[in-house]
């Protein structure tokens, strides 16, 4: 399966607009709150590294193997410090990407001098890796319409299948009852929509994770 064609892949990018809100939203958030949990909407460090635990168990972390990483969405490049702290020793070729240019920036502030260590600005991932990951990018729909949003979303599916070589691992907020009110701007989902398109439409195998501590729930797709 070839890369989705995305921004800078040629051809004209259908959810340009959604990606320029996004990225403006997150910007502001780097501006206001600099490069911590809040800086990319995240409550605290905790339940953001609860989110790497769950993430990386897609990941055989025993082997002394390199592991080559797309992140998608990568903020700042959270997600490096913790595998410093709680992996130390897994030799690791890294990309970050995200469409805010300032996260960008920063990120390669952060981890400037380090060769297995790279960013990019954009919505795809634009290599093949091991694995891909993408935190927390399908949550802040902002005004879109739910049906385009769930359009994007599957759009950004594609293209992790696409630079997968094992698999990916993304996660969702889960739907509140049909009685609780939904917060304005949240995209929250079933595990089932997402589980379908991803066995259904990517051709791959799916493992759902939750019970978590959060309202959200984690994908593990292999390929």
């Amino acid at each position: 399966m070839p890369p989705h064609a995305g921004p800078g892949a040629g051809g004209e990018d259908a959810f340009a607009d959604l990606r320029e809100t996004v990225d403006a939203y997150y910007s502001r958030r780097l501006a206001r709150f600099g490069p911590t949990p809040l800086g990319v909407d995240w409550s605290c460090v905790p339940t953001q590294e609860m989110r790497f635990v769950q993430l990386l168990k897609l990941c055989d972390l025993s082997t002394s193997k390199k592991l080559v990483l797309n992140d998608l969405g990568c903020g700042y490049g959270a997600l490096l410090a913790y595998l410093g702290w709680r992996h130390p020793d897994i030799a690791l070729d890294y990309l970050g990407v995200d469409l805010s240019a300032a996260m960008i920036a920063q990120a390669k502030r952060l981890w400037r001098g380090q060769p297995a260590i790279a960013f990019a600005t954009g919505g795809d991932c634009p290599r093949v890796a091991d694995y891909s990951f993408a935190s927390g990018i399908f949550n802040v729909a902002l005004d879109a319409p739910r049906d385009r949003w769930e359009a994007y979303v599957a759009s950004v599916l594609d293209n992790l299948r696409a630079t997968s070589r094992i698999g990916f691992a993304v996660n969702f907020v889960a739907a509140r009852p049909a009685s609780a009110e939904a917060k304005p701007g949240l995209y929250s989902t079933s595990p089932e929509r997402w589980t379908t398109y991803c066995e259904t439409e990517l051709q791959a195998r799916v493992a759902l994770v939750t019970g978590y501590g959060m309202r959200e729930f984690t994908l593990l797709v292999t390929v």
